[in-house]
């Protein structure tokens, strides 16, 4: 069963969810968070759903995801009606993307690995890793 915390205030509610209070304020003002209760003075009231929301933005931000993303992924969380294919759309999108970025950086490793090889590192001018900054595409 769920802890229940009852209203909290933004800095007890950003503990909770590991998210600073600057983000929660970002994260309300995007539309990722429905309408927060306020206090009569106007503080902000954070209830369990609302934490709940907020630690699923963070895993969701730790695992890469745009916050465009994040907010599809957020509205199809909260619609009972949506179907898998829709999420696992957004996610097999992401993951193409991570292993676009991963080859990518694995191919400017070897370059740059290569070019550290190549270089001598001495006292003299040529430097095969500036040579190679220089070449026009």
């Amino acid at each position: 069963m769920p802890v229940t915390h009852g209203p909290v205030a933004i800095g007890e509610a950003a503990r909770l969810s590991g998210v600073s209070a600057r983000m929660v304020r970002h994260y309300e003002g995007l539309g990722l968070l429905s309408a927060v209760a306020r206090t009569d003075s106007g503080y902000r009231q954070y209830g369990d759903a609302d934490i709940h929301t907020l630690r699923f933005i963070k895993r969701s931000r730790d695992l890469g995801f745009s916050m465009e993303e994040i907010a599809e992924l957020v509205g199809l969380w909260h619609n009972r009606r949506r179907t898998s294919s829709s999420v696992k759309r957004i996610a097999q999108k992401h993951l193409e993307e991570l292993e676009q970025r991963i080859a990518d950086m694995q191919s400017m490793r070897s370059t740059l690995a290569h070019l550290v090889h190549c270089c001598h590192g001495d006292a003299r001018p040529e430097c095969p890793i500036l040579d190679d900054l220089s070449k026009t595409a």
